[in-house]
C-alpha cells in the first residue's frame, strides 16, 4: 500500500495532466474552431468562377478604355474602327498604345479628387448611423455626410471658377482617356491592398470571398469591411468616388457643350436633370444603403471597386459625352414623353423603396400595418401586397424605366449610349437571381409560400 505522502504525490501529477491539455490545447483549438465557425471556407463560385472572375478582372477595363478611345466626334464608334475595325482594335492592344494612356496630370487630378472626398468624409459633420449586426456581434457606425461632400465639391468649384469662367471645366473632355486610364491603375491598386490585408489577425470575410482561389476572392472581395480605424473603406467607395464622380465628370462635359455651342441642347439638359436627380437623391437617402448587398453581404474587391472608381464614372457619363460630340436637339413633345418616363420610373423606384424602409423601420406605423405579409420561421416579414404584392422586385423596374430615359435624349444613330440600360438590365436579371437564391436558403418553405402569393419577379403579369 502505497504511503499517504505518495498518495498525494500521485493524485497532484493525475490533477496536472488532466489539467495539461485544459491549460496548453483548449485555447488554441477553441480560437481555431471560433475562426472557422466566423469564417467558414466558401463552397461555391458565382460569375462564372475564376475564369469568369479574370475575365471581369481583364477585359472590363479594356471596355473602359474602348468607348473612353474608339469613341470620338468621328462617330460612336470612331470613323477609324468602323472603316477597319480589326486594325483599330490591334493598335488599342499595342504597347504603344498603353504608354500613351498615361496622362500625369490627369493622374494626379483622379487621385487629388478622391483624396479631397476622403478627407469630406472624415472632417465633415453628419450623423454617425449604425449598420446591421454583423456575424461577429458588432455593429459599425457609418458617417452619413455624403450630401455634405457633394454640395461643398460644388461650391469650391464654383468658388475657383468665379474668375476663370467654365473653361478649366473641359480639361475633363479633352484628358477623358487620361482620367479613365487613372481610374483604373487607382481600381486595382485599391483592391490589391484591400486583398492582402484581409489576410491580416481578426479580419471579418465575406461569406462568398473565402475560396481559397486567389484571383477569384480578389475579384469579388475576400474582406467583408475592410477599414483604416473608422474609415470604412467600402462605405466610402459605395456613394462618393462614383456617383460624384459620375456628376462632376457630367458638369464637365455639360460646360464643354456651353463652351463649343454658347448654349445648352435641350436633350443635353434632359441627360444632367435626371442623373442629377438621381445621384442627389441617392446621397440624401444615403442611409438606406446599409441595408444594401453590397454592404450587408459582398466583400470589397475589384468587382465593386472597380464598379464603383471607374465603371460609374465612365460609363454612365456616356450619354453626356455623345451628347459633346454629337449635339442635338428634340421636339419639345419628345422632350415631354421622356421627362414623363423618368417620373414614373423614378415614382415606382422611390416609392417602393420607400414603403419597405418603412415596414422595416416603423412596422407599427399606419402605412406599415396596412401592408399585409407573410411571417417566416427566420423571423422575417416579406410584404406580400402594396408595391410588394406587384413584384418581388418591382423596385428594379423603376430603377431600369430611368435608365432607358437616359439614353432616350440621344437618338437612335448609334447604339453605344444604350449600353447603360443593356448592361443595367442584365445586372438587375442577374442580381434577381442571385437574392432568389439566398432567400430559398434562408426561408426554404416559407419562401415558397411567398412565392406562390408574390408570382412575378420585377415585371407584373410579364416576368
Amino acid at each position: 500500500m502505497a504511503k499517504p505522502t505518495q498518495r498525494k504525490k500521485q493524485q497532484n501529477q493525475q490533477q496536472q495532466q488532466q489539467q495539461k491539455p485544459v491549460e496548453k490545447k483548449t485555447p488554441v483549438e477553441s480560437s481555431k474552431t471560433k475562426v472557422t465557425e466566423l469564417n467558414p471556407k466558401t463552397n461555391h463560385y458565382e460569375f462564372g468562377g475564376p475564369i469568369g472572375a479574370i475575365g471581369m478582372v481583364v477585359l472590363l477595363p479594356v471596355l473602359v478604355l474602348f468607348f473612353a478611345t474608339c469613341c470620338d466626334s468621328t462617330g460612336y464608334p470612331s470613323k477609324e474602327f468602323r472603316d477597319d475595325w480589326k486594325s483599330a482594335l490591334l493598335s488599342k492592344l499595342s504597347i504603344d498604345f498603353v504608354k500613351s494612356l498615361w496622362d500625369p496630370t490627369a493622374f494626379m487630378v483622379y487621385v487629388g479628387f478622391v483624396a479631397a472626398l476622403a478627407i469630406f468624409y472624415v472632417v465633415l459633420p453628419g450623423d454617425n448611423i449604425p449598420g446591421t449586426v454583423l456575424r461577429n456581434g458588432e455593429k459599425y457606425k457609418y458617417r452619413m455626410n455624403g450630401f455634405a461632400s457633394f454640395h461643398t465639391t460644388i461650391f469650391i468649384a464654383l468658388y475657383f471658377l468665379k474668375s476663370t469662367g467654365l473653361k478649366p471645366l473641359e480639361f475633363a473632355y479633352d484628358h477623358y482617356i487620361g482620367l479613365a486610364f487613372a481610374s483604373i491603375i487607382f481600381s486595382y491598386a485599391i483592391s490589391l491592398g484591400c486583398y492582402l490585408g484581409s489576410f491580416g489577425e481578426g479580419k471579418l470575410l465575406a461569406l462568398g470571398g473565402n475560396t481559397g482561389n486567389a484571383i477569384y476572392d480578389f475579384m469579388i472581395g475576400r474582406e467583408l469591411n475592410p477599414r483604416i480605424e473608422s474609415f470604412d473603406i467600402k462605405f466610402f467607395t459605395e456613394l462618393r468616388p462614383g456617383l460624384i464622380g459620375w456628376l462632376v465628370l457630367n458638369y464637365c462635359l455639360a460646360a464643354k457643350q456651353w463652351g463649343e455651342l454658347g448654349y445648352l441642347t435641350n436633350t443635353m439638359c434632359l441627360v444632367q436633370f435626371f442623373q442629377s436627380w438621381y445621384v442627389i437623391d441617392s446621397l440624401w437617402n444615403e442611409e438606406a444603403v446599409l441595408t444594401t448587398m453590397d454592404i450587408t453581404t459582398d466583400g470589397f474587391g475589384f468587382m465593386l471597386a472597380f464598379g464603383l472608381y471607374t465603371w460609374v464614372p465612365f460609363t454612365y457619363t456616356l450619354q453626356a459625352r455623345y451628347l459633346v460630340d454629337f449635339p442635338r436637339s428634340i421636339s419639345w413633345i419628345e422632350f415631354g414623353a421622356i421627362l414623363a418616363l423618368n417620373f414614373i420610373g423614378y415614382f415606382i423606384f422611390r416609392s417602393a423603396n420607400s414603403q419597405k424602409n418603412e415596414f422595416r423601420s416603423a412596422p407599427n406605423s399606419p402605412a406599415s400595418k396596412k401592408l399585409k405579409y407573410l411571417q417566416t420561421k427566420a423571423g422575417s416579414k416579406l410584404i406580400t401586397s402594396g408595391w410588394w404584392g406587384m413584384s418581388r422586385h418591382i423596385n428594379y423596374l423603376g430603377d431600369w424605366l430611368m435608365s432607358l430615359s437616359w439614353s432616350l435624349p440621344c437618338g437612335f444613330a448609334t447604339p453605344i449610349p444604350y449600353f447603360y440600360p443593356v448592361y443595367f438590365g442584365i445586372l438587375l436579371l442577374h442580381r434577381e437571381r442571385r437574392d432568389d437564391h439566398k432567400c430559398r436558403t434562408k426561408y426554404g418553405e416559407d419562401w415558397k409560400k411567398y412565392c406562390e402569393k408574390v408570382k412575378y419577379r420585377i415585371i407584373p403579369g410579364i416576368y
